[in-house]
């Protein structure tokens, strides 16, 4: 994804390279593990101050986004992180002191081995069902995406919607998610999820313009008027970037972001607004004949397969099927 910013839109250089780089990772722009511009090169490439780039990528490292590699430069930071790996750094040095006392105790590897595999099996935990927690933003947006994780999963699982709203505000709520083998949010909630929820699995997986958002724009008459307006003013560099592909036959487009001075004039003058996902309180400000899309995403299917499913198999680490009791 080559970063780049609109000095048309209504947003500050800095929070639309903030926003480039982060709604990027969480739509699937750019891929973990991919390498980002330094900060003199994208500096240069923007035509910015090195200190904006550099400010930016310092606020995406604190938040775990991208990571720095010494005598390499930034790359985006590799998801799946589970917000556990403290703990998990320290049972692997404890199962590297067993496998020394082990060994200076005379058992081999397969005597080791199957002494472990025997204790797993009296100990593995009896679960009726597996149960993920889908952790989004908005209600109605988040009950759509956990319908479409659960559709990829196996019979069985079940696929709950939280929003994060609940689980920062309601006790019940957020014990109910502690509750689930899995939570699924986006990279850019990663981080504040499993900080809420310390001792659950915390995976991000990417969400890609859904194909009922694709078509629609790619229907768009060339001669609308278009207008976009999104919910957050650093999503809409990247959302306007998608409105462009989904809809490059469309040449009038203007944009700006909910609580802005240059919103009026842009529901105004516009034949059909996009709406980003939780902006629906422009709705009643539309002129009568105004048509309305919302830009809506959808999970990404590669990473349900691949980060979710794998996890949910009965060899998964720490999820097993049923056992019968032992005598």
């Amino acid at each position: 994804m080559k970063l780049q910013i609109d000095r048309e839109l209504p947003v500050p250089i800095g929070v639309q390279v903030k926003g480039l780089i982060e709604y990027g990772i969480a739509c699937g722009e750019l891929s973990p593990g991919e390498r980002l511009p330094s900060v003199r090169e994208l500096a240069e490439s923007l035509a910015v101050a090195p200190m904006t780039v550099a400010t930016v990528y310092r606020g995406l490292r604190e938040a775990g986004l991208i990571e720095t590699r010494h005598g390499s430069g930034s790359f985006v930071a590799e998801s799946g992180g589970t917000g556990r790996r403290p703990q998990i750094a320290e049972i692997q040095r404890r199962v590297d002191q067993l496998i020394d006392e082990a060994m200076a105790a005379g058992l081999n590897p397969a005597d080791l081995t199957g002494m472990v595999q025997a204790r797993l099996a009296r100990r593995r935990p009896r679960r009726r069902a597996r149960s993920v927690v889908m952790l989004g933003l908005f209600e109605e947006a988040t009950r759509a995406y956990a319908g479409a994780i659960q559709a990829r999963l196996p019979p069985g699982t079940t696929v709950q919607p939280l929003t994060m709203d609940r689980l920062r505000g309601d006790e019940i709520a957020r014990r109910g998610a502690a509750e689930a083998e899995l939570v699924v949010t986006f990279p850019n909630r990663q981080r504040e999820a499993a900080a809420l929820l310390p001792d659950s699995r915390v995976v991000a997986i990417r969400f890609i313009p859904s194909e009922e958002t694709r078509r629609a724009l790619a229907g768009l008459d060339p001669l609308a008027r278009l207008g976009i307006a999104s919910r957050f003013a650093d999503f809409l560099p990247i959302m306007k970037s998608g409105v462009q592909r989904f809809a490059p036959h469309v040449r009038q487009i203007a944009a700006a972001a909910l609580g802005t001075p240059a919103l009026d004039a842009v529901i105004d003058q516009s034949d059909v607004v996009v709406l980003s996902t939780g902006a629906e309180s422009v709705l009643p400000r539309l002129r009568p004949g105004v048509r309305a899309i919302e830009y809506r995403h959808s999970p990404d299917p590669v990473d349900v397969d691949q980060q979710i499913a794998p996890l949910l198999s009965p060899d998964a680490d720490g999820i097993a099927e049923p056992q019968e009791a032992l005598p």
